[in-house]
């Protein structure tokens, strides 16, 4: 699996996961180390509180609680405890770091006045049984040696490689999924991997019947209804757990683990179902045209509607974002429009209609240009033309660099 990254591992960086086989030595070092640094992780959530509470009752002393204090912190804890000097130094530092970069976005989305919904919340203290293992190592803390993975510790671990690493990696990431799996995702320098010029262009629309409606027939995206297909055995797993669900205090039985794991598995098959269907898809549509005007459609909303179970189980932001990973990949031109009024705008004259269309009327009618289209095609083109690669837009006039649009 690859993803292309962004974060601090810097633009143009690529994270290339596979699968981990992990011996029963290893399995236990790795707990190790993750319980270490699970500590590390909420001393300084209890530090960062503490500084909180301080500074607001005496504004005068401004304490801070950035990354130099918490490696300060760290030096003196490994000084003072042996079970602490015992992991390797690397991902201990490495969770400071994710600390500091957590704490210091909700400290600006705090800053933006930023409504709740759309705000990262502070970080909050990870529990033994609830966090999953995440580990992170710079260059400096693991080596690939023949075929193997050799983290700081002397941890060695068997990597399933599915397919070769195009560079050296500059890091990993070992981490256990809510399966049970174990991975490595390494970050890669990703290069551009351009494709011919088919000299073509594509406006997507995001909906709910139908996951991605374009211009081009041939390129629309049915929803898949994975979640749909599985429904009732997730039905089945979720009544298993209520009837063996533990009491406050008490550690849960053997079946409630099962049937746990069970649901696990079988929400994992639909995530990977779905992202196989939504990269397939966006490989197919990035490959065939040059540009690319897709709808900045963000789906939250639709979670508090009547749609939200079928809005989920089509899983358009992960579509919309594997659409333009993609296309940043091969070096396509991708342009994000505004979804604004796009169900209400004609594609042919571009007029706009007084009130909004409901969602039972499923054709858009203008009396005034006797345009009749489907809603979400008229929505695709005004997609289109918004973003400037209609060669004959609402006037009428060609814009300057415009593409030959596909027949629908």
């Amino acid at each position: 699996m690859t993803t292309p990254s962004k974060t601090a591992e810097g633009t143009g960086c690529a994270r290339y996961a596979y699968r981990l086989r992990v011996s029963p030595t290893a399995h236990t070092a790795l707990l190790a180390e993750w319980d270490r640094c699970r500590w590390i992780w909420n001393e300084a959530v209890a530090t960062s509180r503490a500084v909180h509470a301080h500074n607001k009752t005496h504004p005068d002393a401004k304490l801070t609680c950035g990354p130099a204090r918490l490696d300060e912190m760290l030096t003196q804890a490994r000084a003072r405890m042996p079970w602490l000097r015992e992991g390797a130094s690397v991902p201990q530092q490495q969770i400071i770091r994710d600390f500091a970069k957590a704490r210091s976005k909700a400290l600006k989305d705090i800053d933006k006045r930023l409504p709740m919904p759309q705000r990262a919340g502070m970080p909050r203290p990870k529990k033994k049984r609830e966090a999953l293992p995440t580990l992170n190592y710079t260059q400096r803390g693991f080596r690939l040696e023949d075929g193997r993975l050799h983290l700081a510790g002397g941890i060695s671990l068997t990597v399933v490689w599915s397919r070769e690493l195009p560079a050296a990696p500059s890091g990993v990431r070992v981490y256990r999924d809510a399966v049970g799996h174990w991975h490595a995702s390494f970050v890669v320098a990703a290069g551009a991997e351009p494709l011919p010029a088919s000299g073509r262009v594509l406006g997507v629309d995001w909906g709910v019947k139908e996951t991605a409606t374009t211009t081009s027939d041939a390129h629309d995206l049915p929803h898949p209804r994975h979640g749909r297909k599985v429904q009732a055995k997730l039905t089945r797993y979720d009544r298993m757990m209520a009837r063996r669900k533990p009491k406050k205090g008490q550690a849960a039985s053997k079946g409630y683990r099962e049937a746990k794991q069970w649901r696990a598995n079988a929400c994992a098959k639909i995530a990977r179902q779905r992202q196989d269907t939504g990269r397939k898809w966006a490989k197919k549509v990035v490959r065939d045209h040059d540009a690319i005007a897709v709808e900045d459609f963000r789906p939250k909303f639709l979670a508090k509607t009547t749609m939200a179970r079928k809005a989920a189980d089509a899983a358009i932001g992960a579509v919309k974002t594997a659409l333009i990973e993609m296309g940043r990949k091969h070096g396509r031109d991708i342009r994000l429009v505004h979804p604004a009024h796009t169900t209400m705008d004609c594609a042919s004259c571009g007029a706009r209609t007084k009130h909004a269309l409901p969602l039972s009327e499923r054709t858009y009618t203008r009396t005034a240009c006797g345009v009749v289209s489907p809603r979400d095609k008229n929505s695709a083109r005004v997609t289109l033309v918004r973003a400037g690669l209609n060669p004959a837009g609402v006037e009428g006039v060609r814009p300057p660099g415009a593409l030959l649009p596909e027949a629908a």
